[in-house]
C-alpha cells in the first residue's frame, strides 16, 4: 500500500526524532540503524527508503538541528530593534543552541568528522552563517561599520563562535557563556570604531 505525502512525512519526522536521540546519547559511532529502527517502530526499509543509510540519516539529522539554531536565532535577536543588540542576541542564541545536550554531540564533535569538515561548513553556511552575512551586511548599509568586508567579518565572528561553542561545551559550564559573550562584546565595540 503506497504511502500518502503527510504519512512519508511523519515518518521522516519519526526518524529524524528517533535518530537525533541516539546519536546525541551514543554518538555516531555507537549508534546502531537497529535500535533507532526499533525504538521508532519502523521497519528498516522506511529507513533505507528516506535515508540509504546512517550517514544518510546523520545528516539529515544535523540539518533539522542547523534550520532549529537559526530559527532560533532569528527568534532571540527579533527581541530587539537595535542592530547591535539584534546582532549580540543573534550571536548568544548561536552559542547556547549549538552547546545544548542534544545538540554538542551531534553538531560540535561527530559532526565534522562524519560528514567532512567541506559539508558541515556547508550546513552551516546554509543557515547560521547566512543569517549572521545578512545582519553583518544590513548593519554595513545602515552605516554601524564601513571599512571592512562583511564576507571576512561573517568568516571571522562564525569561528569564533564557533570555538566558543567547542570551549564551552568541553568545559561542561553554561556560565562560561557570558564569558564568551564578553569577549564578542569587545569585537563588537572595535567594530563600532571603524566608522
Amino acid at each position: 500500500m503506497k504511502k500518502t505525502k503527510a504519512e512519508a512525512g511523519e515518518t521522516i519526522q519519526l526518524l529524524l526524532q528517533t535518530g537525533k536521540q541516539h546519536f546525541a546519547k551514543y554518538g555516531y559511532a555507537k549508534t546502531a540503524l537497529e535500535d533507532i529502527v526499533k525504538d521508532s517502530g519502523l521497519t528498516r526499509g522506511a529507513l533505507y527508503h528516506h535515508f540509504k543509510n546512517k550517514e544518510g540519516l546523520f545528516f539529515a539529522v544535523i540539518e533539522s538541528i542547523q534550520k532549529q539554531i537559526a530559527q532560533n536565532i532569528e527568534q532571540q535577536a527579533s527581541k530587539s530593534s537595535d542592530q547591535w543588540e539584534q546582532l549580540s542576541l543573534g550571536c548568544r542564541a548561536f552559542i547556547t543552541s549549538a552547546i545544548e545536550p542534544d545538540h554538542k554531540q551531534i553538531i560540535l564533535i561527530d559532526g565534522p568528522v562524519v560528514i567532512g569538515w567541506n559539508r558541515w561548513r556547508q550546513l552551516d553556511a546554509n543557515h547560521s552563517m547566512r543569517l549572521l552575512y545578512n545582519q553583518l551586511e544590513q548593519m554595513q548599509k545602515n552605516g554601524c561599520f564601513l571599512s571592512l568586508s562583511v564576507e571576512s567579518l561573517t568568516h571571522s565572528l562564525s569561528g569564533a563562535m564557533n570555538e566558543s561553542a567547542l570551549w564551552i561545551a568541553e568545559k561542561g559550564s553554561f556560565d562560561s557563556i557570558d564569558e564568551a559573550m564578553r569577549v564578542l562584546d569587545v569585537y563588537f565595540e572595535g567594530l563600532k570604531q571603524t566608522n
